[in-house]
């Protein structure tokens, strides 16, 4: 399981690397539009979509909004905004837990949630990638997502006894979510500090705060596991499930850390 888990790890962060660093905006656009597809794919089982065709044409509907959104460039920081709401509702969905879990079993909520937040985070990477720095920024914020997942699971598993979230994520406890902090911390605060000049106070906070909301992005897929029944967002990913249980804390992150930037 390890094994595997690394070896997809690899696979994930050498393609991904490619994309971000040698293919022109467009190409890059339309890559990850192919990925965040993959992952409103596996959304459509949160949402009580269960025929192929229901998530074909779930999925169509998002590329179509996509394609839509692109065209209207101008409007991507407002609609970063919307994002950004969205995401503090379901942070607040995850502390208030299980009040409002009604609101998940309505599979309409969740279908255009889903959409949006797919987008949010589709839209972030374009705004991202196209910053003068942009393709630094991303391989920042995925070196941080990354180094917070790895710790946690280490961490967690050596000396993790309170669990963190017992309704919706057994599995994960305070020592694990702290260690992967700590651990994203030492790695990604040095890095603002002398590649942007970031004062230390600063950089070490952007760096918490982001790490926190990618642990929260994690926590909200539980939730919507929890809610819909569905043990797995998908297997297409060996040793870490679905294209969603890799990118969770990353869609999370995107719109955060793009307004921020930008």
């Amino acid at each position: 399981m390890l094994r595997n888990r690394i070896i997809t790890a690899l696979a994930i962060a050498f393609v991904t690397l490619a994309a971000i660093f040698m293919l022109p905006l467009w190409g890059f656009s339309l890559f990850f539009l192919a990925a965040a597809g993959f992952g409103v794919f596996e959304w459509g089982g949160f949402a009580g979509l269960e025929s192929l065709r229901a998530k074909f044409i779930y999925t169509a509907l998002f590329i179509l909004m996509a394609a839509a959104l692109y065209l209207l460039k101008e409007h991507f920081s407002d609609f970063i905004l919307l994002v950004g709401i969205l995401w503090m509702f379901a942070i607040a969905s995850i502390l208030l837990y299980p009040t409002g879990e009604f609101l998940y079993k309505n599979q309409w909520f969740v279908g255009v949630l889903g959409l949006v937040i797919m987008l949010g985070a589709w839209v972030s990477l374009n705004m991202l990638r196209a910053h003068e720095q942009g393709a630094l920024w991303l391989v920042w914020l995925f070196v941080l997502t990354t180094s917070a997942d790895v710790g946690a699971y280490f961490v967690g598993k050596a000396f993790g006894k309170n669990r963190l979230a017992t309704e919706l994520s057994p599995g994960k406890t305070w020592e694990g979510a702290l260690g992967g902090c700590i651990i994203a911390t030492l790695i990604c605060t040095p890095v603002l500090v002398f590649w942007q000049s970031y004062s230390l106070l600063s950089a070490l906070l952007l760096t918490v705060v982001l790490v926190c909301v990618s642990v929260f992005g994690d926590l909200f897929e539980s939730l919507l596991k929890r809610v819909s029944g569905v043990k797995d967002s998908g297997t297409i990913l060996p040793g870490h499930g679905g294209v969603l249980d890799r990118i969770d804390s990353v869609i999370a992150v995107l719109p955060l850390l793009t307004w921020v930037i930008i």
